[in-house]
């Protein structure tokens, strides 16, 4: 049985462990067409021949972020006894008046039982909890699975933006999607 509980420490090893990468049968391919009178962004989701991959590790700069982040009591871990097996990292934002979500990661051999959709329903009700009115995420237009994760969970996406990695994003194929759960009031 998997138990959901506030998460005050965690090492690099283990958000190595439930955050590891992705692989995504699609992208989205983003456009902008500009003109003096008008600007349009596009996105499009396009199949892949063979999957994009992405790996990652927890950073020295990650690492003082969620230990900050980790501070505020608002990040929530998955549990299957003693054994952390999901995580979701977030923090308050005083002047969005939004929960920053900066970690969320599953376990590969806990994926697909609906743990990430139980850590986000955490996440919401301490942002509700904090007097705070939503949720807001970063992922890449390459990780199709994660925006039909946040998606499913009720996150819309409500932006991007076009130089978050690099000054060369739309060229390179990459762009910053936001994603946000709005709150309801009350």
């Amino acid at each position: 049985m998997i138990e959901i509980r506030p998460l005050w420490e965690v090492t690099a090893d283990e958000i190595r462990a439930l955050e590891t990468g992705y692989a995504s049968p699609a992208r989205y391919v983003v456009r902008r067409d500009e003109s003096p009178g008008r600007t349009t962004i596009t996105l499009e989701l396009v199949p892949l021949t063979e999957p994009f991959v992405k790996r990652w590790h927890a950073s020295d700069d990650d690492m003082r972020v969620t230990r900050k982040a980790l501070e505020q009591g608002l990040s929530f871990g998955a549990y299957k006894g003693e054994q952390l097996v999901g995580m979701a990292i977030g923090s308050a934002r005083d002047w969005h008046r939004d929960l920053r979500v900066w970690h969320i990661g599953v376990a590969e051999s806990q994926r697909r039982q609906g743990i990430g959709r139980l850590l986000i329903e955490r996440l919401a009700e301490a942002a509700r909890a904090a007097g705070l009115r939503a949720v807001v995420c970063e992922t890449q237009s390459t990780n199709a699975p994660a925006i039909a994760f946040y998606r499913a969970t009720g996150f819309e996406l409500e932006g991007l933006d076009l130089s978050y990695y690099t000054n060369d994003d739309l060229s390179a194929g990459e762009v910053a999607i936001l994603m946000k759960l709005k709150l309801p009031k009350g």
